[in-house]
């Protein structure tokens, strides 16, 4: 697998795509405005084919260029059952522009399992920032991407809608009892310099 990066937009977010060397085939992970042109470039100068657009969750942060990255590349939209909704009527909560809606076509569903040539991520299940927040984690190339889940020294917040503080402190629990050798790559901060780490157990 290889992975490219970029930090978007005006929270600063981390968008990764994970491209399969042998099928061409890429997944990105967050879309925000403006990265459309990114993708353009880092997909023409690999021969990457974008299959994939996952959320770890919905706020406009990390989902406001689907439409346009899906309307460029084909790919599918993937996100939480419970986040679902966010994306069909986005919520601008602060956002300096108009987020434009797109329509999820895959469910990502604790337990289940992104596969592309020889990407594999499983999907876990984290609510706490928001009802459908994910985590996704790539045991063979020992990366989770965290989304808002896990940052550098913290966690996302808890108290915009839907968010729930005792879902957080469950799901920072089960994070805490995944192998501590993996590297944590959030959805803000945290590369390259400064590596997240899973909280103590």
């Amino acid at each position: 697998m290889e992975l490219v990066h970029a930090v978007v937009g005006p929270l600063s977010t981390n968008v990764y795509v994970l491209g399969d060397e042998r099928s061409r085939e890429a997944i990105a992970i967050d879309t925000t405005i403006p990265c459309l042109e990114w993708f353009v470039d880092e997909l023409e100068d690999r021969g990457w084919t974008l299959k994939l657009i996952i959320n770890t969750h919905g706020h406009w942060d990390h989902m406001s260029a689907n439409a346009e990255v899906q309307a460029h590349t084909g790919a599918q939209i993937a996100i939480h059952p419970d986040d679902r909704y966010r994306l069909l009527k986005p919520e601008p909560i602060s956002a300096p522009f108009e987020i434009p809606p797109s329509v999820p076509a895959v469910d990502l569903a604790e337990g289940g399992e992104v596969r592309f040539g020889e990407i594999r991520l499983q999907v876990l299940h984290t609510p706490g920032h928001t009802e459908g927040s994910v985590c996704l984690l790539s045991a063979d190339d020992g990366l989770l991407f965290s989304g808002d889940t896990l940052f550098p020294g913290g966690w996302g917040r808890v108290d915009f809608p839907g968010g729930d503080a005792e879902q957080m402190v469950a799901s920072l629990g089960r994070l805490a009892t995944l192998e501590d050798r993996l590297r944590v790559l959030p959805g803000h901060g945290g590369w390259p310099g400064h590596p997240c780490r899973l909280p103590v157990a």
